[in-house]
């Protein structure tokens, strides 16, 4: 396969982005009515295949031949809400040790590495076992010793090197209560490249810097938790509004959870919910589909067939009262309201979507407008739809940030008043076609990203009833009607609300 120099990819790129911004141009000249758009989204569709491995790997393949790259996104079916108890954060340590390589990539002698990883495993279990002090003093130099030793076998970021080296960008990934995402993209005529390297970080991955890993995670949760105000409200606000559902937990786990964890937790982990089953591979840009499954079969095809675990969610009851916690803290304040929401496949998320954007979508929208231009009550709203997650039923969330000299109290108050305005008056054609608009162009914005892209169809496949319903949100969004706003509306009632907010501490 013919090697590109780097200064040959970043002008691949260059090009790339260079058509986006003309694409983007064009189509923000284009009217964003429904009937212009559909042949747009029609050809989309026409320019996406899927197929299933043998062993249940599913793979969705959308062909982009503006420009010679490919985005690639692993979506694998597992998240926060599938963690054991008492292991919270799992799913979110293993995304970080996925980067760590595998028996022959992050090495140069794994056999050798193994045995000081065993060494490892056997001295944090008798440090987590003693209480005698003397003795943990011990254990702890010798840890540090193994611990060194085994680090002169690592190649630190090898599996990165290798992406970068080969003209990759933007390898990362994320976890989220509902799934764990990797992805990165390549120049065209790296597609078996990145074929080998995926399919062997997951067929024989190796959890290498998993002590050095717990400590990068534990002041990750410091940075954006434990010392951080807003990161402290919403852990607080998630286990008052959820009282059975996994939601409730955070996704980086609880701090004594993630001291505890073992790297045999990791391993069994990854053995229950990484199965071909789960994982949903998508591909969107200059590629062969006909390609992309010969090359599946060889590379993906080594996957051993199997079912993932099922984990067993206990549904939230519903909620009959209303729940509150404040937390006193030296910060300013901050105040944030919820109510039930349905799943992102259920056909009334996109009225709640759209209510979300009438509500503080835009400098003209009624929360906006209202608490923020004119009673100057807020510096900051915003409304959310689909949280933490929307695999499952979820909450609607209003957070707003009081001005100077203004309560939350107050805002409060400034919310209650358009929610009943919603409530009792449909809004108007206006109101209701600038957020269609909006939603319109939002699509068409999205067949330009390949990324994007990639991202939107492993969401609707996996959790969304298919990632056709991603095109056919454009009759969805036709079809609502500003009393089916209204009626939406008419369901955040106090009884089912829960708040959450900080107080400045005196």
């Amino acid at each position: 396969m013919r090697q590109r120099h780097p200064w040959q990819v970043w002008q691949t790129y260059l090009r790339f982005w260079i058509l986006c911004f003309f694409l983007g141009a064009i189509a923000l000249c284009l009217p964003a009515d429904a009937q212009t758009l559909r042949p747009y989204l029609d050809r989309a569709m026409d320019q996406i295949s899927e197929f299933y491995l043998d062993n249940g790997m599913h793979f969705i393949v959308m062909e982009q031949h503006q420009a010679p790259i490919i985005s690639f996104l692993t979506y694998v079916d597992v998240g926060g809400v599938d963690e054991p108890e008492g292991q919270t954060g799992v799913a979110h340590y293993l995304e970080h040790l996925a980067f760590k390589g595998t028996r022959r990539i992050g090495t140069t002698n794994y056999a050798a590495e193994k045995k000081k990883l065993a060494q490892l495993d056997a001295l944090f279990e008798r440090l987590q076992a003693t209480r005698d002090e003397q003795q943990r003093e011990t254990l702890f130099r010798e840890f540090v010793a193994v611990q060194q030793a085994a680090d002169r076998y690592v190649i630190r970021n090898h599996y990165g090197q290798i992406v970068q080296q080969a003209g990759g960008v933007g390898l990362n990934a994320t976890t989220s209560a509902d799934a764990t995402r990797y992805f990165y993209s390549f120049p065209a005529n790296k597609l078996e490249l990145w074929m080998s390297l995926e399919s062997e970080r997951f067929l024989e991955p190796v959890f290498r810097d998993f002590y050095q890993e717990k400590e990068v995670i534990l002041e990750e949760r410091r940075l954006r938790t434990e010392n951080s105000p807003t990161g402290q409200l919403f852990e607080a606000f998630l286990a008052t509004t959820f009282r059975q559902h996994p939601y409730r937990r955070p996704v980086i786990g609880y701090r004594e959870d993630i001291q505890n964890l073992r790297r045999a937790d990791v391993e069994r982990f990854f053995r229950r919910y990484y199965t071909p089953d789960k994982m949903t591979m998508v591909l969107v840009g200059d590629v062969d589909p006909q390609e992309v499954r010969k090359l599946a079969k060889v590379y993906f095809g080594r996957y051993p067939k199997g079912r993932g675990q099922t984990t067993a969610i206990p549904p939230e009851p519903p909620q009959t009262a209303p729940r509150q916690i404040t937390l006193e803290l030296a910060s300013q304040p901050l105040y944030l309201e919820a109510y039930p929401c349905p799943p992102l496949k259920d056909a009334a998320y996109l009225t709640y979507e759209i209510l979300a954007r009438i509500l503080t979508g835009g400098r003209t929208s009624r929360l906006y407008r209202s608490l923020v231009l004119e009673q100057k009550l807020a510096v900051n709203i915003q409304a959310y739809v689909g949280f933490p997650g929307n695999k499952y039923p979820n909450r609607f969330l209003i957070y707003g940030v009081p001005a100077p000299g203004q309560t939350t109290a107050a805002l409060a108050a400034g919310i209650a008043a358009e929610l009943r305005a919603l409530q009792t008056t449909p809004v108007t054609p206006a109101e209701l076609d600038r957020v269609k608009t909006q939603l319109r162009m939002e699509l068409l914005q999205n067949l330009m990203s390949h990324e994007g892209m990639a991202k939107l169809l492993a969401e609707y496949a996996v959790k969304g009833g298919g990632w056709q319903q991603l095109f056919a949100r454009l009759e969805a969004i036709e079809a609502m009607t500003p009393a089916d706003i209204q009626r939406v509306a008419q369901l955040l009632q106090p009884e089912q609300r829960t708040v959450a907010q900080i107080q400045t501490r005196s």
